[in-house]
């Protein structure tokens, strides 16, 4: 049986001055290998809850597996779990989110890569929660190297990411708004550039037009009782984009898991996702 290695917090440079803090997942031996590369979600990170235990068993089962944190999450390298660096998370927006990505894919595809022997660049998948399935279906749409994409609790639009009417006036005025992070108490702010980005290239950022592009296979994995994201959302990508599968189980946004995540195994919805995925990425290779 091969060794799993695992290849942590390695930074990445990317094309907005701050590193993409990566880990590298794979099955010892230079053998060419489908790549997955995992995108978190709003206040998320690749560390987040049980996510290393679901990229595990992607590797073990002979898949090159990339997980990143955005170079705006708010994380740093010395400390990638938390926000440590609220004026980053500040200063975050879709456009540098899908710049990061590019700088991830091109990476990781390149024949200088540190482990290109590992690497079949021709089949890449992209795996994305939450608002880390949108960002991967405007990619996927546009980016030619993306063979396959899994969408997992994922949006179906940004403009419910900003405030409106009297509320988004007050942010216009004061510049930032602040959100409150349930689980560590940080006032977590977002200047309104990350408005003013979205408005200047909402063409660019339109989940809706990007789906109706695709034309590879594609897993659309929701919960019924997600009350975060909607399985309407769910929904209406899959009648954007009807060739994809939708696979729905009765559980909610982050699959029955928390973060921390203390337990040495998935929890048992999480499982079913996985195993789900798994069979969906060995029936398209």
């Amino acid at each position: 049986m091969k060794n799993l290695k695992l290849h942590k917090d390695i930074p990445l440079v990317g094309k907005h001055r701050r590193p993409i803090v990566t880990d590298f997942y794979f099955l010892e031996g230079e053998t060419p290998k489908p790549v997955i590369i995992f995108l978190h979600g709003y206040k998320g990170y690749k560390d987040w809850g049980a996510w290393n235990i679901m990229l595990s068993e992607f590797a073990k089962a002979g898949y090159f597996v990339v997980a990143f944190n955005f170079s705006h999450n708010g994380g740093t390298i010395e400390q990638p779990i938390d926000f440590p660096d609220l004026e980053s998370f500040g200063n975050d927006n879709f456009s540098i989110q899908q710049g990061d990505l590019q700088s991830v894919i091109d990476e990781v595809t390149s024949s200088e890569f540190k482990f290109s022997a590992n690497v079949n660049p021709f089949k890449v998948t992209l795996i994305g929660h939450s608002r880390g399935g949108g960002a991967s279906i405007l990619k996927a749409s546009n980016e030619p190297k993306i063979t396959r994409l899994i969408t997992l609790a994922s949006i179906s639009t940004y403009d419910t990411s900003f405030l409106q009417g009297e509320a988004l006036e007050n942010w216009k005025k004061e510049g930032v708004w602040y959100i409150t992070n349930g689980r560590t108490q940080q006032q977590m702010p977002h200047y309104i550039q990350f408005y003013e980005d979205y408005e200047v290239n909402k063409a660019d950022l339109n989940i809706e037009s990007a789906a109706k592009k695709l034309n590879i296979p594609h897993l659309i994995v929701h919960g019924t009782k997600d009350t975060s994201v909607t399985i309407e959302n769910a929904q209406l990508i899959q009648s954007w984009h009807p060739n994809a599968e939708l696979f729905t189980l009765e559980t909610d946004h982050v699959f029955g898991t928390k973060q921390p995540w203390e337990s040495a195994t998935m929890s048992e919805d999480l499982a079913i996702v996985t195993q789900k995925c798994i069979s969906f990425l060995n029936s398209t290779r």
